[in-house]
């Protein structure tokens, strides 16, 4: 007898941190009244705190699937998505037909247009929670339903250097650097005095052979990221992150085109769809999906896609509690294209308390969770820290 979906339930989990993510405030920012800061050097908002949504799906014979998205603004909005409108069409389904579950709710409202935001987070959560379902029905892990594990190990790279000085940022990469980390990603917006000046730094007190790489967030023309990134360059830069407007294809084309450093994007994509035209456009070498927005079936499909079109893919990761990064690590470690993933350290060794399992990140690599499904779920403490809508 098929297994069936009794109930979906979703939930908040917020965690204080002391610094916010990036960092301590800089001059002009200010928290306001609901705990969020806008970055001065991206324009972007931020909680104050970490926070996430997660999803449990449980079946008619008491089996249990986690998963986990984006809930760090308006948690609020995704929850509800979850609760009123795509939890009650998974209740009674075979949470075995997984792909087919995902296809079904993206159908739902990709007329409306629907095809990113908090709609498909919801989704990407609902994905997780069935396919660790999937895993533990089958009693293996989640890597092996995704056509095997292809890397034993993952590379991992440091991102982020959340100190108030650019001494203090080479200093605190350097500590990581001698725990066996050898990779490492900047923040242009919290790069107080310039990226070329970031760079130097870090070059300097880390060595040739370290690998470093700057996020730029987004916020250039095509014409302005082609020389920041020249003057970067004679410091081998490993790789330029995001370095147009989301939504500004020829912009990211033509910055492929005009510099020798690769150029990564994908984070905020949702599905395949957003990766089609950029292949064709030739617009990036490296693809960095993030499972929070996707969910383990899009991540597979645009990691799949780069694959075939000989692209390289360097996984997105703002974790959460680690649901989805499990989930991440797994998809990941089935891809053969993939070849390191970003390590979110300033979220990770902080709230891991909140995950039971192996998962873990040292001397410079994940190792990848065992057990069934996903091989992680919640402990304790963070079941008691779970807040309904």
């Amino acid at each position: 007898m098929a297994e069936r979906v009794a109930r979906v339930e979703v939930f908040s989990i917020t965690i204080p941190r002391e610094t916010p993510y990036l960092g301590a405030l800089r001059e002009g920012e200010r928290i306001n009244d609901h705990g969020y800061i806008v970055r001065k050097g991206n324009r972007t908002v931020y909680p104050t705190v970490d926070r996430t949504v997660v999803v449990r799906i449980e079946t008619a014979s008491g089996a249990i699937g986690w998963g986990e998205t984006y809930g760090i603004v308006a948690p609020g909005a995704a929850m509800a998505i979850i609760d009123d409108l795509l939890g009650p069409f998974v209740v009674g389904r075979d949470p075995r037909d997984v792909s087919v579950i995902h296809d079904d709710l993206y159908d739902l409202m990709r007329v409306r247009g629907y095809t990113g935001g908090f709609y498909l987070d919801a989704l990407a959560a609902i994905d997780i929670a069935l396919w660790d379902l999937c895993g533990k029905l089958s009693s293996l892990p989640l890597v092996k339903l995704l056509g095997g594990q292809k890397h034993e190990r993952l590379p991992a790279y440091i991102s982020g250097l959340p100190k108030p000085a650019r001494a203090e940022r080479a200093e605190f990469a350097a500590e990581w650097q001698a725990k066996g980390f050898d990779s490492f990603k900047f923040a242009a917006p919290v790069a107080d005095d310039g990226n070329v000046a970031e760079i130097a730094t870090l070059r300097e007190r880390l060595g040739p052979k370290a690998r470093i790489a700057c996020d730029m967030h987004w916020v250039h023309t095509g014409e302005e990221a082609v020389a920041a990134i020249r003057t970067m360059e004679p410091h081998d830069l490993w790789f330029a992150e995001a370095p147009v407007k989301p939504e500004d294809l020829d912009g990211l084309a033509h910055v492929a085109s005009k510099v020798s450093t690769p150029v990564a994007a994908g984070e905020e994509w949702r599905t395949v769809y957003d990766l089609v035209p950029r292949v064709a456009r030739r617009a990036c070498a490296i693809v960095q999906p993030e499972m929070g927005h996707k969910g383990v079936t899009e991540f597979m499909r645009i990691g799949l896609y780069a694959q075939a079109h000989h692209l390289r893919v360097i996984p997105h990761a703002t974790i959460g509690i680690g649901l989805f990064l499990a989930a991440s690590l797994h998809a990941s470690s089935a891809l053969a294209a993939v070849e390191c993933h970003e390590f979110q350290h300033s979220i990770f060794e902080p709230n891991r308390r909140l995950l039971l399992g192996d998962m873990d990140c040292s001397d410079g690599f994940y190792r990848l969770p065992s057990g069934p499904g996903l091989g992680v779920e919640p402990s304790k403490e963070a079941l008691k820290l779970l807040k309904r809508l």
